[in-house]
């Protein structure tokens, strides 16, 4: 066997364990649980829409950590408060 056929063959080995590991991996995060959904009173019901002044995306909010949320940004600028939805 010469030199460079053992330089091809671990590298093949060293490859296809990399592969295995990956996706041994793989399959392992698809087979944990969800985690459990965040206790009640942590988001809050709101009903807040939003348009961004740079290219008119509107936005409605309807979960928030607190009841006045900051505004979200969009195109690098903070959107503005366009009302309350009902």
């Amino acid at each position: 066997m010469s030199f460079g056929t053992v330089i091809w063959t671990l590298g093949a080995v060293l490859i296809f364990l990399f592969l295995w590991r990956v996706g041994v991996g793989l399959l392992r995060s698809m087979t944990e649980p969800l985690p459990p959904p965040p206790p009640p009173g942590e988001m809050r019901r709101v009903s807040v829409r939003y348009r961004c002044s740079v290219c008119g995306l509107e936005l409605k909010m309807t979960l928030a950590a607190e009841e006045d949320p900051d505004p979200p940004r969009h195109c690098m600028e903070e959107m503005d408060l366009v009302a309350a939805a009902e």
